[in-house]
């Protein structure tokens, strides 16, 4: 049976799209099964891995009930990697799924049969607490968080840690987080090793051994649809994230 991990942050720009392809393309090319869903309504995960934003079926078809996710996945151009794509109209759901009943488990059912179909499936999460990123922390084994090393990144978790108790609590108890992961990493600069050695103080448990710096192909790698992995594979960024695929396996 499959394990999913949701990637989440409340804050933008922090690396979560990012992580969550390209972790998902390094756990695929290793040999697993592996499915990324898209719960962003601005589809970057989608684009990023050369799907149009506008492909239907898509999660907000899957959420509304009128089709099986099985059925909504996308081949990729990574072996073994599959996407439930975003939509435009996945924006809509912040508005609807509040309506219905035990909407916090709408994702959850719907992943469900997934288990069956991978070894891992990855949720790239909105950049906030709303319906979507609950639905997601609700349907997860495993939560990665991505931390940015600036001193902005550090206020925001601890909110991100009340809400993960909170769906702890109420909805998930079998939720686990993974680790915290650092990036955006800039070895030459104070704040950043700064941040780094304060977020490892504060939770030396949770943070990843591998940090992913700050690398120009890594945002280059969307604009040609693939993962930094397939576009340019010997440089810093995908040498990272080959790590983090690695660490990830190796935690199980």
């Amino acid at each position: 049976m499959g394990t999913i991990y949701a990637i989440a942050n409340q804050k933008g720009g922090v690396g979560k799209t990012t992580t969550a392809v390209n972790l998902a393309a390094c756990i695929a090319e290793a040999g697993y099964p592996t499915i990324l869903v898209d719960a962003d309504a601005q589809a970057n995960a989608t684009v990023a891995l050369g799907v149009s934003k506008l492909t239907q079926p898509s999660l907000y078809d899957v959420l509304s009930g009128r089709v099986q996710a099985r059925d909504a996945l996308q081949p990729t151009s990574v072996d073994n990697l599959r996407i439930l794509p975003a939509h435009p109209d996945l924006a809509a759901a912040n508005i609807e799924l509040p309506r219905e009943p035990g909407s916090e488990t709408r994702l959850r059912d719907a992943l469900g049969p997934l288990r069956d179909e991978a070894t891992y499936v990855v949720i790239d999460c909105p950049p906030s607490l709303g319906p979507l990123t609950i639905n997601a922390l609700t349907a997860s084994d495993r939560v990665i968080v991505p931390v940015q090393t600036e001193y902005f990144a550090l206020e925001g978790l601890a909110g991100l840690l009340d809400t993960l108790s909170l769906v702890q609590r109420e909805l998930n108890p079998n939720l686990v987080i993974a680790g915290m992961l650092l990036t955006m990493h800039d070895g030459r600069t104070r704040l950043s090793l700064d941040v780094e050695r304060e977020v490892r103080q504060h939770f030396p448990e949770l943070v990843f051994d591998t940090v992913i710096p700050r690398n120009v192909k890594v945002g280059e790698a969307p604009s040609y649809g693939r993962p930094v992995t397939h576009h340019d594979p010997n440089c810093a960024g995908a040498g990272a994230y080959f790590e983090l695929g690695r660490e990830v396996a190796a935690r199980g």
